[in-house]
C-alpha cells in the first residue's frame, strides 16, 4: 500500500495535468468558435455558386468542360488534411490510415505515380516515412487556412490535370457538422463530378460547440432552427436567358471556381474538425482526472484514518503495559 507521501504527491501530479487539459479544452472551444465563423461566412458564396451552377445546367445539359472528363487512371495525386500537432484523440490516426488504404488502392501505379499534397505536418511526416513523393510544403495551411494558397493549389492541381499530367485527384479530410460529429471523408476532386457535387449533405450546425450527443438531441428537439439552404434548393431556375459569349466558356470559369471552393471547404472542414476532436479530448481526460482524483483522496483519506487509529492503538497499548 503506498505511502501518505506518495499518494499526496500523485494527487499534485494529477491536479497539475488536469489544469493543463482544462486549458487546452477551453482554447480549443475558442479556436472552434472562430472556425465555425470562418465556414458560416464563406456559405452564402457557395450557396450562391452552387445556385448559379444549377441554373447553367438546367439550362443546357449538352455544356461540357475538360474538368469532368474522366479518363483511364496512370497518375493519382491525393490531397490529404491533418494537422500539425497531437493531442486531439484519432483525428491524425483516422486520416492517416483512411490515405494508406487509398495509397493501397493505387499501389499497382507504382509510388512514383502517387503524389501527395501534405496538409499538415503529421501527414508529411507520414508520406516521407513511406517513400511516397510530396508536392510540397503546406504546414502553414493547418494552423491559418486561407484561400489564396488554396486557389493557388486548385490551379496547380488543374493546369496538371488539364495537360494530362495528372489523371484523378481525391481529397481526404474530416467533414465537419458538429462539434461532436466530424466526419471521415473521401471524394474525388477532380475530374469534378457537378452533379454529386450539388447533391453533398450540406447540413452543419454551426451556432454551438456542444459535444455531447444527449444535449444535441435536446436541442433538435425543442425546436432549434432548421437550415435555411433548403429554401435554395426549391427557388426556381430561369432558363430564358442569354449567355456571353458561350456557354461553354461561361462553365469553364464557374467549375474551376467550383474546384477553388471545395478544396477550401475542406480545408476550413478540417480545421475546425481538429479542433473539436481536440476539444473533446482534452473534456475527456479532463473528466479523467476527476474521476482518478477523487479516487485518491478517497484513498489518502483512508490512509490517514489507518494511521491515525494505528498511533491511538500504540498509545493505549502503551498506557495498559504501563
Amino acid at each position: 500500500m503506498p505511502s501518505l507521501k506518495e499518494i499526496k504527491n500523485r494527487i499534485a501530479s494529477v491536479n497539475s495535468t488536469r489544469k493543463i487539459t482544462s486549458a487546452m479544452k477551453m482554447v480549443a472551444s475558442s479556436k472552434l468558435h472562430h472556425a465555425q465563423v470562418q465556414i458560416e461566412k464563406m456559405l452564402p458564396y457557395e450557396t450562391m455558386l452552387e445556385h448559379i451552377l444549377k441554373t447553367f445546367l438546367a439550362s443546357d445539359a449538352d455544356a461540357e468542360s475538360v474538368y469532368e472528363k474522366a479518363r483511364e487512371v496512370k497518375r493519382v495525386a491525393l490531397v490529404v488534411f491533418a494537422s500539425n500537432s497531437s493531442l486531439c484523440g484519432g483525428f491524425n490516426s483516422n486520416i492517416l490510415k483512411l490515405m494508406q488504404q487509398a495509397m493501397a488502392e493505387y499501389q499497382h501505379l507504382g509510388k512514383e505515380n502517387i503524389i501527395v499534397y501534405p496538409i499538415g505536418r503529421k501527414v508529411a511526416e507520414k508520406v516521407n516515412k513511406l517513400g511516397y513523393p510530396s508536392a510540397g510544403d503546406f504546414t502553414a495551411l493547418a494552423d491559418k487556412p486561407n484561400s489564396a494558397d488554396c486557389i493557388n493549389i486548385a490551379t496547380e492541381l488543374g493546369a496538371k490535370f488539364r495537360l494530362g499530367e495528372i489523371d484523378k485527384v481525391e481529397l481526404i479530410y474530416h467533414h465537419f457538422k458538429s462539434a461532436g460529429s466530424q466526419i471521415l471523408t473521401r471524394k474525388t476532386f477532380l475530374p469534378i463530378d457537378v452533379e454529386s457535387e450539388l447533391d453533398a449533405d450540406h447540413e452543419r450546425d454551426l451556432t454551438s460547440n456542444i459535444i455531447t450527443k444527449k444535449a444535441q438531441d435536446y436541442l433538435k428537439k425543442h425546436g432549434k432552427k432548421s437550415d435555411d439552404r433548403q429554401e435554395e434548393d426549391v427557388r426556381p431556375l430561369n432558363d430564358n436567358f442569354i449567355v456571353e459569349p458561350d456557354m461553354d466558356t461561361v462553365l469553364g470559369v464557374l467549375i474551376p471556381k467550383l474546384a477553388h471552393l471545395e478544396l477550401y471547404t475542406a480545408l476550413l472542414d478540417s480545421n475546425a474538425s481538429e479542433h473539436a476532436a481536440r476539444m473533446v479530448a482534452m473534456q475527456t481526460a479532463t473528466d479523467n482526472a476527476d474521476e482518478l482524483l477523487r479516487e485518491l483522496n478517497l484513498q489518502y483519506n483512508k490512509s490517514r484514518q489507518q494511521a491515525i487509529t494505528n498511533e491511538l492503538l500504540d498509545i493505549v497499548g502503551g498506557s495498559v503495559n504501563n
